[in-house]
């Protein structure tokens, strides 16, 4: 069972201006992920911009995601979504395509508590009969999870496991010591933000939730790897590689910078989802040489 352990890759979702996706070009990140064997598929995460795509073209991208991987790598779908209700709709809609589990964040307008969090978390575990993940994303939701939250939520049917953002002071062996005391032992513990996949993964955490990996999944795994297997040089050596992009991800934002990549690899020339604005063109020219360090 890979769904929630190793790396979990994380494409974009490549769309027109009125925010059609483009399946074919969504096919070109997948196959390329397959290729190189990464553990799951995390569709329709932030970067895949979830939050920009209407139901419609949500379920689009989930209907061709699963014919173009064919059950040979796990797919976890994002659900996330303002309204409960409509989150609901969505893993209905994911689980009814062929998706393997749900991704759920908890999106707001008017901030949310604990209760409220739980019990969207409930309904939509509910309706999506599938594993889900918690995405415990503050940068983007506003809402962090505490330690009896994710400890609560871990009780409850299908929710199996949880997405962290960076340990505070790096304390990774702290916390995954800590949420593991509180948490089924069959409940799976990993981390996003890359810059810190390596410290974590050898640390002991369960998955990482890789942007880098929806494009770079061949030296992302790699990095996985040694990690996993407690080779801490190898793993340095190679997240010293990563540091450029890294620090441009921090700068610009991965998101963004993904776009960048996508284009400079032939993949895709798409642009981002407004409001947000393509980068400037001399940032590619470092986001190039960032690259030139992982060949």
């Amino acid at each position: 069972m890979t769904l929630f352990r190793g790396l979990s890759a994380f494409p974009l979702t490549p769309t027109d201006a009125e925010g059609h996706v483009d399946t074919e070009g969504l096919a070109r990140f997948l196959e390329r992920i397959q290729r190189a064997g990464a553990d799951s598929i995390g569709l329709l995460g932030s970067t895949g911009g979830y939050a920009y795509l209407t139901r419609e073209e949500r379920k689009r991208a989930v209907q061709a995601a699963v014919e173009c991987i064919g059950g040979k790598t796990p797919l976890v779908v994002g659900v996330g979504a303002l309204r409960t209700d409509e989150a609901q709709a969505l893993a209905r809609d994911a689980k009814s395509a062929g998706a393997d589990g749900l991704l759920l964040a908890p999106m707001s307008y008017v901030p949310l508590n604990e209760d409220e969090v739980f019990q969207h978390f409930v309904a939509v575990a509910e309706a999506g009969e599938l594993p889900l993940c918690i995405y415990n994303n503050p940068s983007t939701t506003r809402f962090t999870f505490s330690d009896a939250l994710i400890a609560r939520l871990s009780e409850v049917s299908n929710v199996v496991a949880v997405k962290m953002p960076l340990a505070a002071d790096d304390d990774y062996a702290g916390e995954l010591a800590r949420l593991r005391s509180m948490t089924p032992d069959t409940f799976t513990i990993g981390y996003s933000g890359d810059w810190g996949a390596a410290d974590a993964l050898l640390a002991g955490c369960d998955t990482w939730y890789s942007v880098a990996a929806g494009l770079l999944a061949v030296p992302a795994l790699a990095l996985t790897r040694a990690a996993q297997s407690g080779d801490a040089v190898e793993s340095t050596r190679l997240n010293r590689a990563f540091g450029p992009l890294w620090t441009l991800f921090k700068h610009y934002g991965s998101f963004r910078v993904m776009f960048v990549i996508a284009d400079y690899l032939g993949l895709a020339h798409v642009q981002p989802p407004r409001p947000i604005l393509p980068l400037p063109e001399d940032a590619g020219d470092d986001i190039r040489q960032a690259l030139e360090k992982l060949e």
